[in-house]
């Protein structure tokens, strides 16, 4: 597949979409949030793979990790793009608000809050800890193939995925601990109107979504890939 691909092979370039599309796009979603800028993703992910099909190193394995870090570079530019756009609009005046439907887009998973917690908490990461987590958490790369992918050493991908962790973890807490606060300060509002219901007052909001920490992948995991 490797040496097809290199050699201008079109039938193989097919073969590659089909076995990789879906990764890419469900990595692609994750990271974005948006179900139309992950289409676009994948299909500059493959434009870009095929104009620089013969920077691809001859030896090798499978394709996706080369495929993930074209992915990755991608959507790093369009975040650079969208921070030039954002500052050059603020300093336009405003002329009333325009509906955004961007979001209905994202409400379309199932998972749709858990997605937004988890953006909200990463977003709080270092670009190089974040996509590394992204990397092997999300799109299910091991060390190796994940240091391909960004073009690091497996030592640098281990230690920024252990400085990840720890960081949502601390947030997590951090979230833990002002969702409790917030129950408190409901349940004592609450019993200072007993007969807050009877009178149709709103109800109390609802619960916030935790942001789950999954594992990272262990090294026993690592060496069976």
């Amino acid at each position: 597949m490797r040496n097809r691909f290199r050699g201008g092979d079109r039938d193989a370039l097919g073969e590659l979409y089909d076995e990789h599309a879906q990764v890419l796009y469900r990595y692609a979603l994750r990271v974005t949030g948006d179900w139309a800028e992950a289409e676009d993703i994948v299909s500059a992910t493959f434009l870009e793979a095929w104009r620089g099909r013969e920077k691809l190193r001859p030896d090798g394995d499978g394709l996706r990790p080369w495929l993930l870090g074209i992915a990755t570079n991608l959507m790093r530019r369009n975040a650079r793009a969208r921070r030039r756009r954002d500052s050059a609009l603020a300093r336009v005046p405003e002329r009333g608000s325009v509906p955004d439907f961007a979001d209905d887009l994202v409400t379309r998973l199932a998972d749709t809050e858990q997605l937004r917690a988890a953006h909200a908490a990463l977003a709080r990461l270092r670009r190089r800890d974040r996509e590394v987590f992204t990397l092997v958490v999300w799109a299910g790369l091991d060390y190796a193939a994940a240091a391909e992918a960004l073009g690091v050493p497996v030592g640098t991908v281990r230690s920024r995925l252990s400085r990840a962790r720890t960081r949502l973890r601390e947030l997590a807490d951090a979230e833990t601990l002002a969702t409790r606060a917030t129950r408190a300060r409901t349940v004592r509002a609450g019993a200072g109107r007993p007969f807050a219901a009877e009178r149709g007052a709103p109800a109390a909001a609802d619960k916030p979504v935790p942001v789950r920490i999954p594992a990272a992948r262990s090294s026993t995991q690592e060496n069976h890939r």
